[in-house]
């Protein structure tokens, strides 16, 4: 049994109630892990910690900054399969995914942030009388909540800036998916973090997540999750005038013209559908097919997705593994029920698969799952599934495919299928939502912002605009 602590202060330690939250593995069903149950008095705790830490950490040099989150790289880096071991086991993916996406991201993550504050670039204005220049520092404090699909790769996204650009933050990982992030703590004391500046509490989000977000002494969060977390995440801090970054829910579409290259389209387009078991906020889990390929890319579709096993996560030939929890797994068939009741067409999955490792028997898996003949309104096609199950829709023109992409409350991604440069550009630029992918997916670029629009979310990670969410910024007009 895995026992989990906190981390405050560069130590880890228990809650202050001493109480605990069973881990369950989702392969297995059964609990192998306990994680506390942090409460207002961790919270402050943790605060405390990172207010003690700030100004000095706050006045080191960028370069010293960069030199802690490069060895922090380092260190991540030559435990790279430990760690993906560690996220299959708790969330559930397959440790390959977990090994050539997960680990590596979060390494990068480190890595991109220690070179971009050595090369930031700040506004200087010369005019007739003065000099006008942007001067920025740090916020303070910041409060990070990261989600249970991507544990340690979100949660290094928003660690890397906040540090990177001189603030200590208090992070509090999902409570399903606690692992990665308590061994992250073992690197931060191995870095020589100065103890403070990064605090991890874990615990539930109604508990441990609003103490963070009420806390006066944080002036800043960064959330990603779901959609109703968000607005009431929202409706706690905008009265307290915190700045706040929402990174929430999605229904993207995965948009299929008939002039596109349809064998890179179907198999892309069934890792966009099931990688980690369709638990993405980015996966295209509507696909609107041009009438004149539809059958023909349905047929190749479903021959496609046919190959992919469904299997225990440490199994290296497993493509997909299991949904994170009971309930959530339950959530995701109620769905395929209600598309049944809607009149849709179940073509493949629908169920739970049959043949698996006796390890694995009691665990949350479902096969990946394609429903067709539901309209645009249907609530498989509006509302968010978050696991294997995607829905296929016809569309005779371009404007009635941007039509039903746009015709969700959400608005985070899309992909666009076409051999046409121009259509690319013109349907891109119509789609409400923050990031398009043209003709693949997935590729990211830490420079670029990223965000969603509508329910969403508010705000942008990457770069700069990572730099604009972590940062204060004055102008000073100096004549001398």
């Amino acid at each position: 049994m895995q026992m989990i602590s906190n981390f405050i202060n560069g130590a880890l330690v228990p809650a202050v109630s001493k109480e605990y939250i069973d881990g369950i593995e989702p392969a297995t069903g059964a609990v192998y892990s306990k994680i506390p149950r942090s409460q207002k008095a961790d919270v402050d705790a943790a605060v405390s910690a990172a207010e003690n830490a700030f100004p000095s950490w706050s006045a080191t040099p960028a370069e010293v900054r960069a030199s802690f989150l490069f060895r922090i790289a380092d260190l991540l880096e030559s435990r790279l399969d430990a760690f993906a071991l560690a996220e299959s086991r708790d969330q559930g993916k397959t440790v390959t995914t977990a090994r050539t996406v997960d680990i590596p991201r979060s390494i990068e993550n480190f890595r991109f942030y220690a070179t971009f504050i050595t090369q930031m670039e700040e506004i200087t204005v010369e005019s007739k009388q003065c000099i006008h220049f942007a001067l920025r520092k740090p916020i303070g404090v910041v409060g990070l909540v990261s989600p249970w699909n991507l544990p340690l790769y979100l949660a290094t996204w928003k660690i890397a800036p906040a540090i990177a650009f001189g603030n200590t933050c208090v992070i509090k990982p999902s409570e399903l998916t606690p692992m990665t992030v308590f061994l992250l703590c073992s690197v931060l004391q191995e870095a020589k973090l100065p103890p403070g500046v990064v605090n991890v509490v874990h615990g539930y989000g109604p508990e441990c997540g609003q103490a963070i977000a009420e806390h006066p002494g944080i002036p800043a969060i960064s959330f990603t999750g779901g959609t109703v977390t968000g607005k009431r995440l929202a409706s706690t801090t905008a009265p307290l005038l915190k700045k706040l970054s929402l990174e929430l829910g999605g229904k993207n579409a995965n948009i299929v013209f008939e002039d596109c290259d349809l064998a890179d389209c179907v198999a892309t387009s069934v890792r966009s559908s099931f990688t980690n078991q369709g638990e993405i906020c980015l996966c295209g889990s509507r696909i609107l097919v041009q009438r004149s390929v539809y059958a023909s890319f349905l047929e190749q579709f479903v021959a496609a997705t046919k190959k992919f096993q469904v299997g225990d996560p440490q199994d290296a030939s497993s493509n997909m593994g299991a949904l994170i929890s009971k309930a959530h797994l339950e959530k995701v068939m109620s769905y395929i029920q209600i598309a049944k009741d809607e009149g849709g067409t179940i073509v493949l999955g629908g169920e739970r698969p049959t043949k698996l490792s006796a390890r694995c028997r009691e665990g949350f898996f479902l096969l990946p799952t394609i429903i067709t003949g539901l309209p645009p309104s249907a609530r498989c096609n509006q509302e968010e599934i978050f696991g294997p199950v995607v829905t296929v829709i016809p569309f005779d023109t371009e404007e009635e495919a941007i039509r039903i992409a746009n015709g969700t409350q959400y608005g985070l991604s899309a992909t666009v299928w076409t051999g046409n440069a121009k259509r690319a550009n013109r349907v891109s630029q119509q789609l409400d939502t923050g990031y398009v992918w043209v003709n693949c997916w997935l590729i990211r670029d830490l420079r670029m912002p990223f965000g969603g629009v509508k329910a969403s979310g508010i705000g942008r990670e990457g770069g700069k605009f990572a730099m604009d969410f972590y940062t204060e910024v004055k102008t000073v007009c100096s004549k001398l």
